[in-house]
């Protein structure tokens, strides 16, 4: 998948909320440069550890406060992480980081994907034991959710935006039991992160490996998984 915001080939993507670089590192091959903005010091340790591409680079702030020049990107993104901010005040620095006719995308995929009736439940239950970890330990950037369903409406809000919409995005993929197990280590970054502290986020993963081994040993499955991207452009 791939935004374009008015450029063939974006000059500089801004990534709010980068966490350990996932969604900052898939434009390495789209832009000429991309910029990783992530508040927690543990998160940001390992995007930069992981990260080899040359043209991305990662700063330590808050989407709301990036200290990146004005109207200097193409495209601003927040890949599942808008949710967890302060709409008001990011939409403003999104609104300042971006040139006139750059784009502001808001993306997030459902969870679990869809697989099969055996592995979706176990990773159900891997994704949110996760979840709970990563609000205990403060891993999360921010302290209080809002719900991603309110997304655009929060962009049309602002009245920061000349359009806005929303664009939904299927990807389909024949996966076996090493892919699925492969997913499940990179939703919301390596397991490592969680150290000794979160020993339910193991256990839930080892259940979902073994039923991802058991369902899956000698055939493949198709996997769904949708991307709903609310845009607003400037």
């Amino acid at each position: 998948m791939t935004l374009v915001a008015q450029a063939e080939r974006p000059r500089l993507v801004v990534d709010l909320g980068a966490g350990t670089g996932l969604s900052t590192r898939v434009w390495a091959g789209h832009a000429e440069q991309i910029v990783g903005v992530e508040p927690n010091a543990r998160m940001l340790e390992w995007a930069q550890r992981v990260t080899q591409e040359p043209n991305v680079s990662y700063v330590e702030a808050f989407a709301s406060d990036t200290g990146l020049c004005a109207a200097s990107a193409d495209l601003v993104t927040c890949a599942q992480a808008f949710h967890w901010m302060e709409p008001t005040t990011v939409l403003g620095e999104a609104w300042r980081l971006l040139r006139s006719g750059g784009v502001f995308a808001a993306y997030d995929y459902d969870v679990p994907p869809a697989i099969h009736p055996e592995i979706d439940p176990a990773f159900a239950v891997h994704f949110a034991a996760r979840r709970r970890a990563r609000e205990r330990l403060g891993i999360q950037a921010g302290s209080a959710t809002w719900p991603k369903e309110q997304h655009l409406e929060r962009i049309r809000e602002s009245g920061l935006f000349r359009l806005t919409r929303e664009i939904v995005c299927h990807g389909f993929e024949e996966v076996d039991a090493a892919r699925v197990v492969g997913l499940a280590e990179s939703l919301g970054g390596p397991r490592t992160i969680f150290g000794d502290e979160a020993p339910e986020v193991e256990e839930t993963f080892v259940n979902l490996r073994e039923t991802a081994e058991r369902v899956l040993a000698d055939s493949l499955s198709p996997m769904v998984v949708s991307y709903r991207i609310r845009l607003g452009g400037k």
